[in-house]
């Protein structure tokens, strides 16, 4: 990431209604933003993302991120396509596997080798966007997904702006391995640090590409932590929310390896073992003072934008900002054009 390059996205509430978010995006577009993701949580993102690509004309829209396993591949490359037609080849589709009980227990979808599945997941939606633009014979037999019926019937044909690029959220060294080996680009987890992202995410995504077909470095993207504010009063308001988040993330399963890389392993089974208890109030006093500032930034605009540059300059190419608190949009968007402008004074 050149300083003077970064791209900056915006992120929509992942509690607002695709009418809502779709409103987002255009102010997004409009306060200067280069992309706008779109969540998956209480809402379809598809339909958020048809609607944000008929409010604006400028941004990237990305999937941050669509839930793979709960759709077939076939699903998720229909739904792909129509979205990067609709914004006219603005769309990057943004993949994650979510978590074993979301896919088994909400979802009522297979669980398995999810690396092993994702990489078999983003080989099938690539053959079957082949298929419908060379038109010949649609033929992916995997391990986890087999497509092999296709009549034109069913074909959209080949899309005029052609396949949009695909991303993996990953946080463990195979499932970065496989974004390196299969995607586009790689969304980190917001629960990162630079460290984390120099010692085991870049090699093991090095490690995928050497094996890949695909010639361009993978893009790596990452909302970071921000606790952003002018006043004590703002940051303290910033602080409390960051910690809060940070807690949740610190007590899942699937983020432990982050903590227990700096060393942080017993920190994550008094916040599992709390999450069990439902004491979710009280997790957030675990998380001191060390915890937030290898994982967050805080200060003004023009502090935030210098730690930053600081410490992602090199290893991340699109940044965008998790502020799990209520902000004025006027500061995040005076830290987005900091960054862009690869200045902060």
């Amino acid at each position: 990431m050149s300083v003077t390059t970064v791209l900056v996205d915006s992120t929509g509430d992942p509690s607002a209604s695709p009418a809502d978010l779709a409103a987002t995006s255009r102010a997004a577009e409009e306060a200067g933003y280069d992309g706008f993701f779109v969540p998956e949580t209480q809402h379809d993102p598809f339909i958020t993302l048809a609607l944000a690509a008929r409010a604006t004309e400028r941004v990237t829209l990305l999937s941050g991120i669509v839930v793979a396993f709960a759709r077939s591949p076939m699903t998720t490359a229909i739904s792909a396509n129509d979205v990067q037609e609709l914004s006219g080849g603005r769309f990057v589709l943004g993949l994650g596997s979510q978590v074993k009980p979301h896919i088994e227990r909400r979802f009522a979808m297979p669980w398995s080798s999810p690396a092993a599945r994702m990489q078999d997941y983003v080989r099938a939606v690539r053959t079957i966007w082949t298929a419908w633009e060379t038109g010949e014979p649609l033929r992916h037999e995997g391990p986890f997904y087999q497509h092999t019926l296709m009549t034109p019937m069913f074909s959209p044909g080949p899309n005029p702006h052609g396949n949009p690029p695909i991303h993996l959220a990953a946080v463990g060294g195979l499932m970065t391995e496989t974004a390196g080996r299969v995607a586009d680009g790689l969304i980190a987890h917001p629960l990162t640090t630079p460290d984390y992202l120099r010692e085991v995410t870049v090699p093991a995504l090095e490690k995928g590409r050497a094996e890949s077909e695909l010639a361009l470095p993978p893009v790596v993207s990452l909302p970071a932590f921000v606790a952003l504010g002018e006043s004590r009063a703002q940051l303290d308001a910033a602080l409390t929310g960051v910690r809060k988040q940070l807690a949740f993330y610190g007590s899942t399963p699937a983020y432990r390896v982050v903590l227990e890389h700096h060393g942080w392993h017993a920190l994550h089974e008094r916040l599992h073992a709390m999450s069990r208890r439902g004491e979710w109030t009280s997790m957030a006093d675990e998380i001191d003072d060390d915890v937030v500032a290898a994982f967050a930034v805080v200060g003004t605009p023009e502090e935030a934008a210098r730690d930053l540059r600081s410490r992602f300059s090199g290893l991340v190419d699109r940044l965008s900002f998790s502020m799990p608190y209520a902000v004025d949009p006027s500061l995040t968007a005076r830290l987005a054009r900091l960054l862009q402008a690869g200045s902060a004074s």
